[in-house]
């Protein structure tokens, strides 16, 4: 189905002249060539539910123009023909620097929308419980007098500046370690 105002030649040029450009799709995208996909698809992403050995949460923030500052879990979107168990190692080494060992069945599958944007606008999101294998560096432990976007905290239960989608998981944020 092609939009009235736009001829069917000229939008398979657009798509040729896409194809052409990049290297690979299992890559990370040019952003701007991300941001159209995500207005046009639901993106499937994987979301860390880390506890330690007390049960508080593994948690870190964020401060972005789509979701602004505050906790959230740390996570990520699958790329291409990319593993559920690649992404969850991408992110941990990514976000956290660290390997995390992860149960293969996810913990909660969620769909999240955004009621009034399109870009990032819709997201099914797959919730896994992780354990660290090694402490994580100190170095990246969050400072209230001085945030940065990806720090890390240990939380118990949810904060109350958890980002607004991840509310979704409150109930897995409050509850004791996964068995």
């Amino acid at each position: 189905m092609s939009h009235p105002a736009v001829p069917p030649e000229a939008l398979q040029v657009a798509i040729t002249t896409i194809r052409e450009s990049l290297d690979s799709a299992s890559r990370d995208l040019p952003e701007d060539l991300f941001l159209l996909v995500s207005s046009l698809t639901p993106m499937i992403n994987v979301d860390l539910l880390i506890k330690d050995s007390a049960g508080r949460n593994l948690l870190t923030w964020r401060h972005d123009r789509f979701y602004g500052p505050g906790w959230h879990l740390p996570g990520g979107i699958i790329r291409f023909k990319e593993s559920i168990g690649s992404r969850i190692a991408a992110v941990a080494l990514g976000e956290l620097g660290v390997e995390v060992d992860f149960e293969p069945v996810p913990l909660h599958m969620a769909e999240i929308t955004h009621p009034t944007r399109d870009i990032r606008g819709h997201f099914i999101s797959l919730l896994y419980a992780c354990t660290l294998r090694i402490p994580l560096d100190e170095a990246g432990r969050f400072k209230p007098d001085a945030p940065r976007a990806g720090d890390w905290q240990w939380h118990i239960g949810a904060p109350h500046d958890l980002i607004l989608q991840h509310r979704i998981y409150s109930r897995f944020l409050e509850a004791p370690c996964p068995a």
